[in-house]
């Protein structure tokens, strides 16, 4: 789970966090999540990724608030070389925003698509739950 504090920058001029905003709120979650140990001395547990595709419903606009919101984060699905992300953009009360986020594996050095290894498949398998 990420918090998300909402500023006077991320509104639009309906006073509504703007649609390409609520993306960075997955992006911030996505590498919370992804790299929980990510440090100067430290090595995530995954490889390169890049995003390969995105899907957001915007359910109900975020207007500012006081309160961070929350975004939950989870694995839906491990494949060879890819998997899906799925989010959604909450609080106690409502869900602003549902969203996928399918990333793949990705050599930096050759600049190209690389399988996962059985560490990283089995990393992302803890995490796995069903999209809601």
């Amino acid at each position: 789970m990420f918090h998300a504090q909402v500023r006077f920058a991320d509104l639009d001029p309906l006073n509504h966090v703007n649609n390409v905003r609520m993306l960075t709120y997955l992006e911030d979650a996505r590498i919370a999540f992804l790299r929980p140990d990510f440090g100067p001395e430290r090595h995530g547990m995954l490889g390169g990724l890049v995003v390969a595709r995105h899907e957001i419903d915007y359910l109900k606009p975020i207007l500012m608030r006081h309160d961070p919101i929350r975004v939950e984060t989870w694995v839906t699905e491990v494949r060879h070389a890819s998997f899906r992300i799925a989010y959604e953009i909450c609080d106690d009360d409502n869900v602003y925003a549902r969203a996928v986020s399918v990333l793949v594996g990705y050599d930096t050095g050759d600049q190209s698509v690389r399988r996962l290894d059985q560490a990283e498949r089995d990393y992302l398998n803890g995490f796995l739950l069903p999209e809601k």
